[in-house]
């Protein structure tokens, strides 16, 4: 039997990503949207609230929410609460905190819970991820750059407290290295820049360390909205063998010591759903705050610098 899902916020990554995803997967039946402004894609029912939504349709077991990370901690407690699974859209909450309290409701209601981080699901990833297991760090670049004014036009909710700034994308590489690192990495410094006029960094740079560091091991990260022309998502890390991978394209593409191994088309959300139904079928939640709290991290150990105002 398929699952009954409906997608809780009706924003660009939904329409371009969830939709298609859910629609051509076998498992799952998209059968209704929750937006403030009754927006709809293939003439499915429309609802302005959640509550209404399993009022009129109490056969929708699952929620997949897309929602800004501002507002999701309610927006999750309520679908939790009325029993029905979430999948949500990275990140997974604004704070810590929240997603410590969602994980614990979702156990205390039997109910699966599924923090995505997109990224993740290229098979250039879990193959670097392999390559790495066992090895030693000496280095480790991600150079993320993009125009903001390119991916999120008009979106000032980006801008506030609680949106994030270049670390809306910037996750998506930390949710990466998290990933693939072969041991668990830390924020050792951090760099901030926040346009006078904005809440949040418009560029910033981290430099991370390890539980048992090698000796002139250089990991760093940097991140800039402030990129026009070629869009820079490259990861590279190197182990003390001297073994060289290198993701690139958001981690789509793998060279490893210059010569490419995996190159393939994005299939980040099919596999999302994918897993998702396997989740489904066990029972399973699967709750990774790892690339948060890197994001975290770097408020309390970094420097905040003021840099010109920027308007979008």
């Amino acid at each position: 039997m398929k699952t009954r899902i409906a997608i809780v916020g009706l924003g660009k990554i939904a329409i371009d990503q969830h939709v298609p995803s859910i629609t051509a997967n076998e498992n799952f039946e998209l059968a209704a949207i929750v937006s403030g402004r009754l927006a709809t894609v293939n003439g499915l029912p429309s609802f302005r609230t959640q509550d209404e939504l399993y009022a009129a349709m109490p056969d929708v077991t699952a929620v997949a929410l897309c929602t800004p990370p501002a507002g999701r901690f309610e927006t999750t407690r309520q679908a939790l609460l009325a029993g029905r699974d979430v999948l949500i859209e990275k990140p997974p909450a604004a704070t810590l905190g929240e997603i410590a309290e969602l994980a614990a409701i979702a156990e205390a209601q039997d109910k699966v819970f599924f923090t995505t981080w997109h990224s993740r699901f290229n098979p250039a990833v879990a193959e670097a991820k392999r390559l790495l297991a066992g090895k030693r760090l000496a280095r480790l670049r991600v150079d993320w750059r993009e125009d903001v004014r390119r991916w999120h036009p008009g979106q000032a909710w980006i801008w506030q407290p609680g949106g994030f700034g270049v670390f809306d994308p910037g996750i998506n590489a930390l949710s990466i290295v998290t990933e693939i690192a072969p041991e668990p990495l830390f924020v050792a410094h951090a760099r901030l820049e926040v346009p006078a006029n904005k809440q949040t960094p418009i560029g910033a740079e981290m430099t991370f360390a390890t539980p048992d560091p090698v000796a002139g091991a250089d990991l760093t990260a940097i991140f800039d909205w402030r990129q026009e022309g070629p869009q820079s998502w490259n990861i590279t890390a190197e182990t003390t063998e001297g073994q060289l991978l290198e993701l690139t394209d958001g981690g789509a593409k793998l060279a490893v010591d210059g010569k490419p191994a995996i190159a393939e088309d994005s299939q980040e959300y099919p596999r999302i759903y994918a897993m998702f139904a396997e989740l489904l079928a066990s029972r399973t939640s699967h709750v990774d705050v790892r690339p948060l709290r890197l994001v975290a991290d770097s408020y309390l150990v970094g420097d905040r610098v003021a840099v010109e105002a920027f308007e979008d």
